[in-house]
């Protein structure tokens, strides 16, 4: 195999920020643990080149690329000047609906707003928000939707249980009370 080394570069990009375990390469290309190593620390040596913007590392036994230490102040003024997508109040409620709520099905989340969320729904599925999980066993079988590992990250959460709690019912009535009667 004259290109395996090209392969295993290509695998590695492919990859992304997941990375590779060296089996996953073996048994792609199924080559040796020794043609594998072999490979992979004359890709880490090329990538060390001081002319190259990225480097071939292993993290957590795992191979991936990841841009060099001299790119970061660059990538940083890139990304300060794309302006990040935005999500409508309408968008934000509905998500936080499902992120409480979950699993749930539209017709719950449209009595909780009061207001058709079909759309809405799409939208947050194209946006890997949120996602189908399953069928709730009643007539109709409406899906139930959940949030997803992207609504974490994008969230900066490790688990729901980050999320903040919401204040019960009648503490909630009674603040609306006494703000209502000071006025």
């Amino acid at each position: 195999m004259d290109n395996r080394k090209a392969l295993i570069e290509g695998l590695i990009f492919l990859s992304g920020e997941e990375g590779l375990v060296l089996g996953q390469i073996m048994d792609t290309l199924q080559i040796s643990k020794e043609e594998a190593v072999e490979d992979l620390k004359a890709l880490i040596q090329e990538y060390d080149d001081s002319s190259k913007g990225i480097q071939l590392v292993e993290y957590a036994s795992r191979f991936k690329f990841v841009t060099k230490d001299f790119v970061y102040p660059y990538g940083q003024s890139l990304y300060e000047q794309t302006k990040p997508a935005t999500l409508s109040p309408a968008a934000m409620e509905t998500l936080a609906i499902i992120a409480y709520k979950q699993p749930i099905t539209r017709v719950e989340i449209e009595e909780i707003r009061g207001v058709n969320c079909e759309m809405m729904l799409k939208k947050l599925q194209m946006r890997e928000l949120i996602e189908p999980t399953g069928r709730l066993d009643v007539v109709g079988k409406p899906l139930l939707y959940s949030v997803t590992n992207q609504f974490l990250d994008a969230f900066q959460l490790e688990t729901l249980k980050e999320l903040p709690e919401l204040p019960n019912k009648k503490e909630y009535d009674e603040e609306l009370f006494v703000v209502e009667g000071e006025s």
